[in-house]
């Protein structure tokens, strides 16, 4: 019998981890000036990686990290750095100015689909927290396969939203754009700063309040 209020849960938790609809418009603003048949292959190459290492995740679990000698804090930390470093990345036009030095060769050039879409924002810490969390609350095959067909459900979402982009990037403009650049670029330092704090407080540590 299908346990229908694990599914609910479950989708309700990667739904809010992943956060579809918060992707599309970072997707808009970091392929920014790019073909439609390159932001199609940039859509599906992320989707299918970050679907990838959430399934490998599911499977195997903490595991994967124990083999490698990596901890899930230390996992979180180093994913708010990386992601720092995009974050000022979009708020000083860096990504911009790449891209135009590479001009001639768009369809691979300045290739967010591994980083930063699929790594860390489709399939980031807490997105694989919550997967090894799911599948740890219901084990067996059932529980896997629950857990894995609603991430795949989310993960479709931000494919459709992804190659939805073109047109919300029309209705924003340049200067639209730009200015929803910059603002992700602070929500995603913020975000990133968060990751390394979650990881610094699994370690133990804590930071005073004021």
């Amino acid at each position: 019998m299908l346990d229908t209020t694990f599914l609910i849960t479950a989708f309700v938790t990667m739904f809010v981890v992943i956060d579809p609809v918060g992707l599309a418009p970072l997707f808009v603003a970091m392929t920014q000036g790019k073909s439609a048949s390159a932001r199609q292959k940039i859509a599906a190459r992320s989707c299918l990686i970050g679907m990838g290492i959430l399934v490998l995740f599911g499977l195997l679990g903490e595991a994967v990290l124990e083999f490698i000698g990596i901890s899930m804090p230390a996992f979180r930390i180093s994913g708010g750095i990386l992601l720092f470093i995009t974050a000022l990345d979009m708020l000083f036009e860096r990504r911009t100015q790449r891209r135009e030095d590479t001009a001639d060769d768009d369809e691979n050039a300045d290739d967010p689909s591994v980083f930063p879409l699929a790594i860390p924002l489709i399939a980031g810490p807490g997105a694989i927290a919550s997967v090894i969390l799911l599948t740890g609350q219901k084990p067996g095959a059932e529980g896997l396969i629950l857990v894995l067909g609603v991430t795949a459900a989310v993960v479709a979402l931000v494919m459709l939203l992804f190659l939805a982009s073109g047109m919300l990037e029309k209705a924003l403009g340049k200067t639209g754009i730009t200015v929803v650049t910059r603002l992700l670029g602070m929500l995603l330092a913020a975000l990133s700063i968060q990751f390394v704090l979650d990881g610094l407080r699994d370690f133990g540590l804590t930071v005073a309040g004021g």
